[in-house]
C-alpha cells in the first residue's frame, strides 16, 4: 500500500443536497442544478484556505474561451488527436464517430462523420463513450472505443481508412454496464498501454469484488491481455472505485483520475498499482488504513467531474452538475489550490483534453438529458489556459 496523500476535504453545511453527483437516473433529488440561489460558495465561511476559490487566482492567470471549434453536437463524450492534428470525437448517443480538422484562423472546424458503432446501446448514462488513438497510429490506423452494449460494455477498436471507420473488433469484453455509472475513460500511458475506467454501474458491491472490472481502473495490452507488471496479475489496476471518468497522466507518469461521488463528496485521486479506493465503505477522505484517501474532494454540486487533463504542471477538470472547469496546481505527487472558472457561463461541462497546439478543448454536455441546452449546443470550445 502506498503512502497515503493527505486530502484537502471541504467543510460542508447540512443543506448538502442527498443523493448522488450530477450522473444518476434523471429525476433523484441529487438532478437539480445549482442556480443563483441554490448554488453553494466555492469557498464556504468555514472551508480551509488550501480549498477550492472562484476567480483569476493561479500561475498564469485565469483561462478564457477563445473560440468554438464545433457545435451542434450531440453529446460529445471522447476526444483524441490524431497525429495530424485532427480530432477524433465521438457521441455517446448517436454511436457517431466524427473526425474533426480545426480550421487555420477563427472560427469552427470541419466536422465529418467517419463511422457509427453498430453495437452500442444508448441507455441513460450508456452509449459510446471514450476514444484513444494507437500509439502506433502511422503504422496500424487503428482507434480504440469504449462502448456499452446490450450484453455488457466493453473496449473495441477500428481502423481509420481516410474518411471511413472499418469493423470493429473487439479487445476485451464483459465489462458490466448499467442505465448509470459507466465509467468510459481510455487513456494510453506512456508505457504504451490502454488504461480503462469503468463504473460499479449502480451496484456498489461490484467496486468490492476485487477480480471484477466494474469499479476499476484496468491496464491492458492492445490486444486486450493484462499488461505486465500489473499488481495482481490480471487487467485490474486499481479498484473500489465507484464511477471514474477522468485519466490524466503528468509529465512524471503519474496517474491521476476524477471520480463521481455520492451523496457527500466528489474526488481526484492520485493513482497506485493495486490500491483500493474504499467505494462504498468511505466517501471521500476516510482516514482507514486499508484504502487510499483522495488527493481532493469537493462537494458534489460543486463538481461531479468527468473529463480531466494535464498540462504544464496543472490539472483541468470538467464539471457536470457544478458546471464550470476546475485549474488545479500539480507539485510532485500533491494536488493543491483548486480554481474554478466559467461556474454556469457554458452549462454542463464534460470532457477536457489539451489539443497539440497547447489550448484546451472543452465540451458541454447540456443535450445529455440534465441541461438546458443552448440554441447551438452541444458544443467544442477552446479555452486559452
Amino acid at each position: 500500500m502506498s503512502a497515503r496523500r493527505t486530502a484537502v476535504v471541504l467543510v460542508i453545511s447540512a443543506a448538502l443536497l442527498a443523493g448522488c453527483g450530477e450522473d444518476e437516473p434523471t429525476g433523484a433529488d441529487d438532478t437539480t442544478k445549482p442556480t443563483a440561489t441554490d448554488e453553494r460558495s466555492d469557498r464556504p465561511s468555514s472551508a480551509p484556505t488550501t480549498g477550492p476559490t472562484t476567480g483569476t487566482e493561479g500561475q498564469g492567470g485565469p483561462p478564457r474561451v477563445a473560440d468554438t471549434v464545433a457545435s451542434g453536437l450531440a453529446v460529445p463524450w471522447g476526444i483524441d488527436f490524431l497525429p495530424d492534428g485532427r480530432a477524433v470525437v465521438t457521441e455517446r448517443d448517436t454511436a457517431r464517430v466524427l473526425v474533426i480538422t480545426p480550421p487555420d484562423g477563427g472560427g469552427e472546424g470541419e466536422v465529418v462523420t467517419v463511422g457509427q458503432i453498430p453495437e452500442t446501446a444508448p441507455q441513460g448514462e450508456a452509449g459510446l463513450l471514450g476514444v484513444a488513438v494507437s500509439p502506433d497510429f502511422a503504422r496500424d490506423r487503428l482507434l480504440y472505443f469504449y462502448v456499452c452494449t446490450a450484453d455488457d460494455n466493453r473496449v473495441v477498436r477500428a481502423e481509420l481508412d481516410g474518411d471511413g471507420l472499418g469493423p470493429t473488433e473487439p479487445v476485451l469484453t464483459g465489462i458490466p454496464g448499467g442505465f448509470i455509472h459507466d465509467g468510459g475513460r481510455l487513456e494510453f500511458g506512456p508505457d504504451g498501454f490502454l488504461y480503462v475506467s469503468t463504473g460499479e454501474t449502480g451496484e456498489d458491491a461490484l467496486a468490492r469484488e476485487r477480480e471484477g472490472y466494474a469499479g476499476k481502473i484496468l491496464r491492458i495490452t492492445t490486444e486486450g491481455d493484462p499488461a505486465p507488471g500489473n499488481p495482481f496479475d490480471d487487467e485490474v489496476w486499481s479498484w473500489g472505485h465507484r464511477n471514474v471518468q477522468g485519466l490524466a497522466f503528468d509529465d512524471d507518469g503519474r496517474l491521476w483520475a476524477s471520480e463521481f461521488g455520492s451523496s457527500s463528496f466528489d474526488e481526484l485521486n492520485l493513482i497506485e498499482a493495486g490500491d483500493d479506493y474504499g467505494w462504498p465503505v468511505v466517501e471521500g477522505e476516510g482516514g482507514e488504513p486499508d484504502f487510499h484517501d483522495p488527493a481532493l474532494t469537493w462537494p458534489v454540486d460543486q463538481a461531479s467531474p468527468s473529463g480531466l487533463a494535464y498540462l504544464d504542471g496543472e490539472l483541468w477538470m470538467a464539471a457536470l452538475r457544478g458546471e464550470r472547469l476546475w485549474r488545479i496546481t500539480v507539485d510532485g505527487a500533491d494536488a493543491t489550490d483548486p480554481t474554478s472558472y466559467f461556474a454556469g457561463e457554458y452549462g454542463r461541462l464534460r470532457t477536457v483534453v489539451v489539443a497539440p497546439d497547447g489550448r484546451l478543448w472543452l465540451t458541454t454536455s447540456n443535450l445529455d438529458g440534465r441541461g438546458e441546452p443552448a440554441p447551438d449546443d452541444d458544443r467544442i470550445l477552446v479555452v486559452e489556459p
